[in-house]
């Protein structure tokens, strides 16, 4: 395909696999498309190591990182997040609700070594990101893509001059129209479909309206992505790809355990909530027991932007390690209810381009003449 987006990064198709799994990042550019590693719930020594793996095994073929970079969030200042710096209100809540569930703790010695282990791991400030910038920027990247806010325009400025392009996801064209005068190279536009953070406007009425706010720059359609017609609706729409991260859950290559595949395997389109339970901003999950809780009329409040992702750190070691399919949650979109077996990332590409070529065929046809 000859899009902006493929010309832009030298790839077959424009398909953008954003993934926490370097499995999946790898396969996705193998396969002529563009791997976009997620680097949220990596330590600096972690996220060396995937990049190095995932460098050995593309064969010089592109791929990038996916970032946080929040405007609204509460600085952690230099010293290491315990277990101690948690919001007890919350942290009690949530104690309470998996004790009276009968779901048993982590053990009395091991506990808070476990915990602190999955607290080193999350990285979801600007500070901290910026930290890990410096790390993949050992590696040959060739795009950084903010998932949650503006990318600093000396941020920008700096990659660019490194070769690397920029890409910035957006909810709403004004969100959209911000990144752009940042300098960002292309808009990923999200309707609320999609897991993890989301607005509130859906993708047929997002996609033009930010295209046609950051025209001429390109945009990657998000939010509902995981066959070859939504894939063709987007383009028809003036997308120069398509952005997805839900449909790649399902792959052998995924991140996931057995356990909550099956769960995703299982759930209808409407068994995803929009919820803040993971980090303190509107995610879209799977629907569970745990999220359910957070509606209670005894919850509290949900804790500021990152230490809501940090105390369910506790809650969600407890949940896997009891295998309490129904108390498991993840971020995922509504393009769940599609899901419905284990697939490879290569089928997935196959099966949405052989798709979009009947759907864009299909509208052919209708606008032949008699």
């Amino acid at each position: 395909m000859k899009t902006k987006m493929c010309e832009m990064f030298g790839i077959e198709v424009p398909i953008f696999a954003f993934s926490h799994c370097r499995d999946v990042v790898a396969e996705v550019s193998k396969a002529g498309g563009m791997g976009v590693f997620g680097v949220a719930y990596k330590t600096a020594e972690q996220l060396d190591a995937e990049l190095k793996w995932i460098d050995e095994r593309v064969g010089g073929k592109p791929y990038g990182i996916d970032v946080l970079l929040p405007n609204k969030y509460e600085k952690l200042g230099e010293k290491q997040v315990t277990t101690d710096d948690l919001p007890q209100a919350q942290v009690e809540f949530m104690r309470r609700v998996l004790d009276e569930a009968g779901i048993p703790r982590l053990p009395e010695g091991d506990a808070r070594t476990m915990v602190q282990e999955s607290l080193d791991r999350i990285n979801m400030t600007r500070e901290q990101t910026e930290a890990l910038l410096e790390v993949a920027l050992r590696h040959p990247i060739k795009v950084v893509v903010s998932a949650l806010g503006t990318p600093p325009r000396e941020t920008v400025e700096r990659l660019h001059g490194l070769g690397i392009k920029v890409g910035a996801l957006a909810g709403k064209p004004q969100h959209a129209v911000r990144h752009k005068e940042a300098g960002v190279d292309f808009i990923v536009a999200q309707g609320m479909e999609a897991g993890g953070h989301t607005g509130k406007i859906t993708s047929m009425i997002l996609w033009p309206q930010v295209i046609d706010a950051v025209a001429p720059l390109p945009v990657l359609a998000a939010g509902g992505i995981g066959r070859g017609r939504q894939m063709a609706a987007a383009m028809a729409l003036g997308a120069e790809g398509v952005w997805c991260g839900s449909i790649w859950l399902g792959t052998k290559e995924s991140e996931l355990t057995s356990d909550l595949k099956e769960r995703f395997f299982a759930a209808g389109t409407e068994d995803t909530v929009q919820s803040r339970l993971r980090s303190g901003k509107p995610a879209r999950v799977l629907r569970s027991k745990l999220s359910d809780a957070w509606e209670r009329p005894d919850a509290p409040p949900f804790a500021p932007m990152p230490y809501q992702t940090l105390l369910m750190a506790e809650p969600h070691l407890r949940v896997e390690r009891g295998k309490l399919k129904e108390w498991m949650y993840y971020p995922v979109g509504q393009v769940v209810g599609d899901m419905k077996a284990e697939t490879t990332c290569r089928q997935v590409i196959y099966d949405m381009m052989s798709e979009f070529i009947e759907a864009t065929e299909r509208l052919g046809r209708l606008m032949q003449a008699d």
